[in-house]
C-alpha cells in the first residue's frame, strides 16, 4: 500500500498571487501532485473552465453539498459560497497522491481543523500597496470591492501564525522555489516517514 500523500494548503489573502503560483507549479512540472477543484456559486471569470479552475454551481446545489457533508471545508466570500469537496482529496491522499489546495483563510482554518497533519503555507504579499496594485491589474472589480479586500487582508496577514509556513510572493519564481523546498523537506521529515522505519524494524 502507497504512503498517504501530503495535504499542501497553500493560502493567503485576495489578490496575493495563490492562482498565478499554482498556475507555475504546474506549468513548469515542480513537484507532482492532485490539485483539488474547488466549487463555487460565483461566475466564471474570462478564460476559466467548469471542472478544470472550478465546479461552478448554483447557491441551491451548494448547499446540498453542505447539508450532506460532502465538503472538507467552505466559506461565503463577497456574496459568493467556495468550498472543497471531500471524498476526492481523501481518495487521491489514500493513493499516496500529494494534493494542493489553493483556497482562503477561513477555509484553510477548517481545513486545520479535520486533517491537522497538513502542510499549511501562507503566501503574503511584499507589502499592501503591492497587493492593490495586483487586485487593480485584475480589472475584474471596482475600488470599493478592492479596498475592502485590502481591508480583510490586513486581518488575515496576522492569522499567519497559524500556518506551518509563510512565504513572500515578491517573484513568483522565487515564491515556486521557496515552496518546492517546504514540499522536498516534509517529504523526509522524521514525523512523516518514522512508521515506515517502525514497520521495517518490526519486520526484520
Amino acid at each position: 500500500m502507497a504512503d498517504k500523500g501530503l495535504l499542501l494548503v497553500l493560502s493567503g489573502p485576495s489578490g496575493v498571487g495563490k492562482g498565478t503560483v499554482k498556475s507555475a507549479i504546474v506549468k513548469n512540472k515542480v513537484f507532482p501532485f492532485e490539485y483539488s477543484v474547488s466549487m463555487t456559486t460565483r461566475k466564471p471569470r474570462p478564460g476559466e473552465v467548469n471542472g478544470k479552475d472550478y465546479f461552478f454551481v448554483s447557491e441551491e446545489r451548494f448547499k446540498q453539498a453542505i447539508n450532506h457533508g460532502e465538503l472538507l471545508e467552505y466559506n461565503r466570500y463577497v456574496d459568493h459560497y467556495y468550498g472543497t469537496p471531500l471524498t476526492p482529496v481523501k481518495k487521491m491522499l489514500e493513493q499516496g497522491k500529494d494534493v494542493l489546495l489553493e483556497i482562503d483563510v477561513n477555509g484553510a482554518q477548517k481545513v486545520r481543523e479535520q486533517m491537522p497533519d497538513g502542510v499549511f503555507i501562507f503566501l503574503t504579499p511584499p507589502d499592501l500597496h503591492t497587493l492593490h496594485e495586483r487586485l487593480e491589474n485584475r480589472g475584474t472589480e471596482s475600488e470599493d470591492i478592492i479596498m475592502g479586500r485590502i481591508k480583510q487582508a490586513r486581518e488575515e496577514i496576522l492569522v499567519m501564525q497559524d500556518y506551518d509556513y509563510a512565504v513572500v510572493n515578491d517573484e513568483v519564481a522565487n515564491a515556486v522555489h521557496h515552496i518546492k523546498a517546504i514540499v522536498d523537506a516534509e517529504h523526509v521529515s522524521v514525523k512523516r516517514v518514522i512508521d515506515t522505519y517502525r514497520k521495517m524494524v518490526r519486520e526484520d
